[in-house]
């Protein structure tokens, strides 16, 4: 899964929606203009990270798991917790225009819904096995996008803008491609990954759309439907998992939660920073994360699991 580069996703996906109000109805004194391409481009480095290069930003939120299988009520499975660090620079391209180029890394935790403990291992209530708990660790989630979208026409930004001096702007992303984990044969057979992420983003017009501002304060949700995590150890049971959960930009890296920052400072000590500025790797998702652990080109945190 892509978390939260699906907050850069949605970059390409709304360029293709018209904007839907015109500068005349932001609050008074906003200059940034959702119809013009380079506004639209600072308004989504606003949203998605920063107008200032290289400089850190974090979202963070949280919800909860539920399973949801033909013939039985939906079960809480999990508490979860998410975040990600991020950062803009810019880039230019002889066709495209001027641009963004944003490097992330991302972290979400399956917590006990009854203590809110971190798991550590996790009892199965399907089979009644208990298994070890493998959190997501996408490292780097990047994304670039332009002033011209990918269609050829001039980028335009596709939020709403209200007449109580919000916004809000939406972006579902049907996720269909080759699964990792599974064989060659996909097409003939089954196995590719299927998934959509949902995501809202909130906010003040007067905020957004001040030029003087180099970021935007922002309220996001997240919802997820996708199949079984893999190290769930489903065994191709019928049933599949959603997540719905709300967070914000925060202010600074302090503002995370106290559960958070201690899991990055035990497991994961590069997430108090984003990937340097250019980071030309390919993107990681969880089901990547996760055959990695499995082959062994990556090492799992240590949680004293034996």
């Amino acid at each position: 899964m892509k978390l939260f580069s699906k907050i850069a996703a949605m970059g390409a996906s709304l360029t293709a929606l018209a904007a839907c109000a015109t500068i005349s109805q932001a609050q008074e004194g906003a200059t940034l203009d959702p119809n013009d391409a380079a506004d639209s481009l600072t308004i989504m480095r606003k949203v998605m990270c920063s107008t200032v290069d290289d400089q850190p930003e974090v979202y963070w939120w949280h919800g909860i798991a539920l399973s949801r299988v033909t013939g039985e009520r939906d079960r809480h499975v999990f508490d979860v917790e998410g975040m990600n660090i991020r950062a803009c620079s810019t880039i230019e391209d002889e066709e495209k225009g001027t641009g963004l180029h944003l490097v992330s890394r991302e972290i979400l935790l399956y917590k006990d819904p009854k203590t809110g403990e971190v798991l550590s291992t996790w009892d199965n209530p399907w089979t009644g096995e208990t298994v070890d708990v493998l959190h997501v660790a996408n490292d780097p989630v990047n994304f670039k996008m332009y002033e011209t979208g990918r269609d050829g026409s001039p980028l335009q930004w596709g939020g709403e803008i209200g007449e109580d001096g919000t916004w809000w702007m939406r972006s579902t992303v049907p996720l269909w491609y080759p699964n990792p984990l599974a064989s060659e044969f996909q097409k003939e057979i089954g196995g590719t990954y299927h998934a959509t992420e949902m995501f809202n983003f909130f906010g003040r017009t007067d905020d957004l759309l001040d030029p003087e501002s180099d970021s935007a304060k922002i309220t996001v949700g997240w919802a997820r439907m996708a199949d079984w995590l893999p190290w769930m150890d489903m065994n191709g049971r019928q049933g599949m998992l959603y997540m719905h959960t709300a967070g914000y930009k925060l202010e600074s890296y302090d503002q995370l939660s106290d559960t958070m920052k201690a899991e990055i400072a035990t497991h994961y000590p590069e997430y108090t920073s984003p990937p340097p500025s250019g980071d030309p790797r390919s993107n990681m998702t969880s089901w990547k994360y996760y055959k990695g652990i499995r082959d062994g080109s990556i090492t799992a945190p240590d949680r004293g699991v034996e």
